[in-house]
């Protein structure tokens, strides 16, 4: 067992630090040095499991390859473009940026606190007041894991149909159908299983020259477009694409725009993966979070800027979403660019979809390891395995990708079934995101353990609009582009149903069954605690009398083997 010197040790629970990295140390048993990091994770109560080969740059470009930002826009251009024209799409991008930047910053200063896979499922945990703990953490860790398991089938949905539309331009007899959509989706789905599977090392390179792949396709497109347009002149008067809101709901312009925010929100809902591989990450409380505000901050200036070379160069955007090839990106680029300049930019878009799906399938994967750990799942003991020869979750890999190739047979039920990804990803992952982020703000307060990277008193000011934003956006999300006699089922935003229908699922399972057996993330290494004095004290959240018993209080962590 390491030696130092006790916790410190604090009078009663209003004035006890609740985040549970240890700055003077819980101390864990063990029989080996440990470095930095491993000290971190011991702490927060998990043993070291993976090999620490992601630095900052590979894990930043993990997030970028998920976030993604040239497909994510080409799958995402309907509900920007098609919901309130060209000035939906610059104003919606950058007023949503500022919001969606909150939000990055304040899961970053958790990330820094609390380094683990589990990531805002653990800090809803230890953050949440007494006896709230585990419902906290199951509601967060159910919509961060719904958001992250439709993440790949969406993109990959998204890159099939990208595929099969280049197809069409270059043989305009052949006509695409679902099932072939499908079946194209099924056949990436498993590749991206198979490179997930593969050991850390290997899935940090690959994911790095994906991301530099994007980079370079990202900033190749920026510019060929404007450069390579065929349309004279060139760009759209800026009183055009500034002031004309093209609405194309039944909405007022103000509400279709907060429509738009859709697509942002779904291209920035990525930034959380550096939490999520922060076990795996060197230097982790500090490298993980400012990969964070890195990946939201360069994606969304850089994702602003194609908005701006698409919003001044696009012609008539009735055709673009109404096009015979089903795929409004291929749609633009040959409306404004000779055909072979239109196929060569699809097919770097379809690269950097590539990558990017493999980059959801990676983030994914950790997360429902990190869960199952913990046993949300049934059969959790099969997921939690950590493949010996890889050193990496394989089981839950399989997992994610079966539940993908499942959710892709939405595409044999039409478009707007399908599409319904996309919005339940947007809502699910931003919920999980503000949970614990509200906690963090409203109920804790002063006595949040800041890790080495923090916001200073400017904390809970922005972890507040950004929840505030949060609150906003999700009855947004859930509108349909129409109503009133114009609303069918085949127009119907189905978002509320799907997403909300698995999670009233979850919260009945609490009610009737989970509660009683569920008590928030597991650790899995022994703790001694050691107060300076004989009376009843709080450490980290946890009850330690003067006979030094300790017991579950505040927050939900568990203290047992």
């Amino acid at each position: 067992m390491s030696t130092t010197k006790p916790p410190n040790i604090y009078p009663d629970a209003d004035h006890a630090p609740v985040t549970s990295v240890l700055l003077d140390g819980d101390i864990p048993y063990t029989d080996h040095e440990m470095d930095a990091d491993e000290r971190v994770i011991m702490a927060l109560g998990y043993k070291q499991e993976f090999k620490r080969e992601f630095s900052l740059w590979t894990t930043f470009c993990v997030s970028f390859a998920v976030l993604g930002l040239l497909p994510s826009f080409a799958s995402t251009l309907y509900y920007g473009m098609g919901y309130a024209g060209t000035a939906g799409m610059v104003w919606g991008w950058i007023i949503a940026m500022v919001f969606i930047q909150c939000v990055a910053m304040s899961m970053a200063e958790l990330c820094s606190a609390m380094p683990t896979s589990g990531g805002l499922y653990y800090a809803a945990a230890v953050l949440a007041p007494p006896g709230y703990g585990p419902f906290a953490a199951w509601i967060t860790g159910w919509s961060n894991w719904i958001g992250q398991v439709t993440g790949a089938p969406s993109v990959d949905y998204s890159l099939s149909a990208m595929i099969l539309a280049a197809g069409s331009i270059a043989n305009p007899e052949y006509v695409p159908t679902n099932w072939q959509v499908f079946l194209l989706t099924t056949l990436i789905m498993i590749i991206h299983a198979v490179i997930s599977s593969m050991p850390t090392k290997w899935i940090a390179t690959f994911n790095s020259y994906g991301s530099t792949f994007n980079f370079i396709a990202l900033f190749a497109v920026i510019i060929a477009i404007p450069a390579g347009t065929k349309n004279s002149p060139k760009f759209l008067p800026s009183k055009e694409v500034w002031g004309n809101i093209t609405n194309l709901t039944d909405f007022p312009d103000g509400v279709a725009v907060l429509m738009t925010f859709v697509a942002v929100i779904w291209t920035m809902s990525g930034y959380d993966s550096p939490f999520h591989l922060s076990e795996e990450c060197s230097n982790a409380n500090v490298a993980s979070p400012r990969a964070i505000v890195m990946t939201s901050g360069v994606g969304g200036l850089t994702g602003w800027f194609l908005q701006l070379v698409v919003a001044y160069t696009v012609l008539d955007i009735d055709e673009v979403m109404d096009s015979s090839l089903g795929q409004p990106w291929a749609s633009y680029l040959l409306q404004v660019m000779p055909q072979k300049a239109a196929m060569a930019i699809l097919a770097l878009t379809i690269i950097c979809g590539f990558s990017m799906g493999q980059g959801c399938m990676v983030a994914a994967s950790r997360v429902t390891y990190a869960y199952a750990r913990d046993d949300c799942f049934p059969l959790s003991r099969i997921w939690k395995q950590v493949n010996p020869h890889t050193q990496t979750p394989v089981n839950a890999v399989i997992l994610n990708a079966v539940l993908g190739i499942l959710m892709c047979l939405l595409v044999l039920a039409g478009s707007t079934a399908i599409g319904a990804l996309f919005s339940i990803g947007a809502i699910a992952q931003f919920v999980a995101f503000a949970v614990p982020i509200a906690i963090r703000v409203f109920f804790v307060g002063n006595r949040f353990r800041r890790g080495p990277w923090h916001l200073g008193r400017y904390g809970p000011v922005i972890g507040g609009i950004g929840v505030s934003f949060v609150l906003l956006m999700v009855p947004i999300l859930c509108l349909p582009s129409v109503k009133g006699n114009d609303l069918t089922p085949d127009l119907m935003n189905w978002t509320c149903l799907v997403y909300g229908g698995p999670m009233l699922a979850v919260i009945i399972w609490w009610v009737v069954d989970a509660r009683k057996w569920f008590k928030g993330p597991k650790v899995n290494v022994e703790h001694a605690i050691h107060p300076e004095q004989k009376e009843d004290s709080v450490v980290e959240g946890v009850v330690v009398d003067g006979d030094n018993h300790a017991s579950e209080s505040a927050g939900s962590k568990s203290l047992k083997d």
